[in-house]
């Protein structure tokens, strides 16, 4: 056994550098995995001054097992094994922090094991082995005297014990065959259950958002040039927060405004530089000083009870992230590039980011947040990605380049599936492209339903990247084009030029067939650099849509003006969002006849023909729509946000979004009297919206009377195929008499009524998805 350095001579004066380079030294030897990690023990021992040094890895049962040490019997080795509850040990690895005692056989958690003939030592020393916040094992160091543990010993064990994390788990310490059965990395078959954001099925490998340092760029060959690095990081990370503040900018599916006043906040704060420093200085590179400060937090953030502490926890993390992030792409010249089979896994993203994407290789996304109506998830769909959200822990027990599948049906993530999971899902690709095949045989047919109903199924769109599929789809044309994208995205108001590109573009992209423009519908979480941000207790009932374009009419205006000059000798339909007035609606057309006068009076071409709609929303025009169908050419039911204001639930809540069904007689029949109301004026009437994609939901409006709707492009091939089955007269007549009965409050609701009843209710049975979740 090698002899230990004298205990007098402590771990501060040494510093950790040497002992850095001594495991980079080890890492390249050509030594069997047992033998380097012996040796590992062996030069911590030296370079600490302690005559005892042991690690102890996880497996999976959660036990302790010793399986390597310097200063305790040889035999021990791999026959040592500690419950997750017990000793010094098992201290550490619960609480997950640092643990040092003077005396050791005198404390209370002190569990003494004869096999290991510790008893002559009696300081003791512990640091979890963490990665990602999850414990792989604890690195531990004893003396025969009883002495303190200064912080700068504590210190060096820490940086230590997180490189140890990721040369173990990497592969580059421990092998596999020598340590067979050790929980080095996670390796069994996981299913998350989360929630379904985007429609399809992707098999693919794991690219992780907030990717691991590799061991290899981990220990510093130039201390002074790493901290230089993390200096310049520091200061680009903190002119992006402060630039996104002073702008009044919150980018979409970044964390709010007051989460980004907390970054400045926390960018500044001297104790979390000073760790990110002193772990620079003691030998790391700048990204693994960010890593191991990223673990401790995420560590604590796991432990922690308090969801106070919890949130600013969260914040750090995020925080150090992003300062990574910044590192990675320094270093790489750049954002890394994605494999050819990539499934992104993220807490969050946002649309932006993933219109930067190579989309010929991004096969799917898991967010551990997430919600079915946030922005991300519209891209999602709009480039027909599959998506899952709200697959909480997937960042822990995730490795980069895990085979995984993601679920966008059933809300499903699973990572390194089973043989049996493979075969299963590898059928249901196959299954999945022969139905796409089957929608593409019928893309030029008519929607009509069994008993001869002609219905229009167009296609929602916010990007020009979404109109390739127009044709492809067999879509009657553009139902809802979203021009909001174009500003979100932009970090200065599109110049009109521009917006007349984007706009001209939809239409030849349209080939003739008709494109409904909505004007913005921005405020609430949609907020530009260039419309004012304010913080509101329930941005969805807020300062939004067309109540901010009806106070800062310039910005209308401009748009209005775009869309009329593009529109020039074709037919311009334009949709008005969140109309909760009559009086609103009338100046909004107030506006728009306005700007075809300026058009007129300056010698532009004009539109072919004008319609101007509304978008109905709000309980308030729902309840009382006539004065409204007086001036509105067309209507649009955005049925996410009336149901979410008539149920009083917020649909971006995933506690609360799945709370009510639009499927009872409440909703029903206020949708019956919309539909009745726009008939009795002579005005045409769609839905857009989540219901409107989904095929049973689609054939109740069809059975209430709507013939018109607006959806996903992914959603019309399986609606037409639906609708081609539905005997829409007999589920009417079924409706009007399940409608018409009192509720039974404690039976079965009429949704479920409805698919028992099934076929006798005039329902295609193959909407009644049989599929078992895997």
């Amino acid at each position: 056994m090698t002899p230990t350095t004298p205990e007098s001579v402590p771990a501060a004066i040494r510093g950790p550098r040497r002992l850095l380079s001594r495991i980079r030294d080890l890492m390249a030897a050509q030594e069997d995995a047992q033998k380097r990690l012996d040796r590992l023990t062996d030069i911590i021992a030296e370079e600490t001054g302690s005559a005892v040094c042991s690690i102890y890895l996880v497996r999976p049962s959660g036990a302790l097992e010793l399986s390597a040490t310097h200063g305790l019997k040889p035999e021990a080795v791999h026959s040592v094994r500690l419950r997750p509850d017990e000793g010094l040990v098992g201290l550490v690895a619960r609480s997950a922090r640092p643990l040092p005692v003077e005396d050791a056989p005198a404390h209370p958690s002190f569990s003494y094991k004869a096999e290991t003939g510790e008893e002559p030592f009696r300081s003791f020393v512990g640091v979890p082995i963490l990665r990602g916040g999850r414990l792989v094992g604890v690195l531990t160091t004893q003396t025969r005297a009883k002495r303190p543990t200064t912080e700068e010993e504590i210190e060096t064990l820490q940086t230590v014990a997180m490189l140890l994390a990721e040369i173990v788990v990497s592969g580059d310490l421990v092998s596999a065959e020598a340590f067979s059965g050790l929980e080095l990395k996670p390796s069994r078959p996981e299913r998350f259950q989360g929630m379904a954001l985007s429609p399809g099925v992707a098999v693919g490998r794991a690219v992780m958002h907030e990717p691991h340092v590799m061991s290899a760029r981990m220990v510093a060959e130039d201390a002074e040039a790493e901290e230089a690095r993390l200096d310049l990081a520091i200061a680009r990370l903190r002119q992006s927060v402060d630039a996104l503040l002073n702008s009044g900018r919150v980018p979409i599916g970044t964390p709010s405004r007051e989460v980004l006043e907390a970054y400045r906040m926390f960018a500044q704060d001297r104790g979390w530089l000073a760790q990110l420093h002193e772990a620079v200085r003691s030998g790391l590179t700048a990204e693994a000083a960010v890593e191991r400060v990223r673990n401790e937090h995420r560590a604590r953030l796991m432990k922690a009870r308090d969801q106070h502490f919890r949130e600013r926890l969260h914040d750090l993390e995020d925080l150090a992230n992003r300062l990574l992030r910044h590192l990675e792409e320094e270093h790489n010249g750049g954002p890394l590039a994605l494999p050819d089979d990539a499934v992104l896994i993220a807490r969050s993203v946002g649309p932006a980011e993933l219109l930067e994407f190579d989309r010929t290789k991004l096969l799917a996304v898991a967010l551990e947040e997430g919600s079915p109506t946030s922005h991300a998830a519209i891209v999602a769909k709009a480039l027909n990605i599959p998506m899952v959200g709200q697959v909480e822990g997937a960042l822990d027990r995730i490795e980069e380049g895990d085979p995984v599948i993601v679920d966008g049906e059933f809300g499903l993530l699973h990572a390194r599936p089973s043989a049996e999971v493979s075969e299963v899902y590898d059928e249901r690709v196959a299954s999945l492209a022969e139905r796409r095949r089957a929608y593409a045989q019928v893309r030029g047919e008519p929607a009509t339903t069994k008993d001869g109903a002609r219905l229009e199924l167009h296609m929602n769109a916010g990007l020009l990247v979404e109109l390739t599929r127009l044709a492809e789809t067999g879509a009657d044309g553009i139902g809802l084009f979203r021009t909001e994208f174009q500003f979100m995205v932009s970090d200065t108001l599109p110049r009109l030029q521009a917006q007349m590109d984007l706009y001209r573009s939809v239409y030849d992209a349209a080939e003739g067939k008709p494109v409904v423009f909505r004007t913005l519908d921005l405020g609430g979480d949609k907020v530009t650099p260039y419309t004012p941000s304010m913080r509101e207790p329930n941005p969805a009932l807020g300062w939004r849509a067309l109540r901010m374009g009806l106070d800062r009419p310039g910005l209308t205006r401009y748009q209005l003006r775009a869309l009329v000059r593009a529109s020039a000798g074709r037919d311009l339909r334009v949709l008005f969002p969140m109309i909760a007035a009559t009086s609103e609606l009338a100046a909004a057309r107030d506006m728009l006849d306005e700007e075809l006068d300026f058009a007129a009076r300056h010698g532009h071409e004009p539109p072919a023909s004008v319609q101007a709609g509304m978008m109905l929303e709000t309980p308030a025009i729902a309840f009382a729509p006539d004065a409204c169908l007086e001036i509105a050419d067309f209507v649009a039911v955005g049925a996410n946000d009336l149901m979410q204001y008539f149920f009083a639930a917020d649909r971006q809540n995933p506690r609360v979004s799945n709370r009510y069904d639009v499927l009872a007689p409440a909703p029903l029949s206020l949708l019956k009297s919309v539909r009745e109301a726009c008939a009795r004026h002579d005005t045409p009437v769609s839905v857009c919206g989540e219901i409107a994609g989904r095929p049973l939901e689609a054939c109740v409006l069809t059975a209430l009377g709507y013939r018109n709707y607006s959806m996903a492009a992914a959603s019309i091939g399986p609606i037409k195929r639906a609708l081609a089955g539905l005997d829409a007269g007999r589920l009417g007549a079924w409706l009007e008499s399940a409608i018409a009965e009192p509720e039974d409050v404690r039976g079965p609701g009429l949704r479920a009524r409805l698919l028992e009843a099934a076929e006798t209710a005039g329902l295609p049975l193959e909407i009644i998805d049989k599929t078992v979740r895997v």
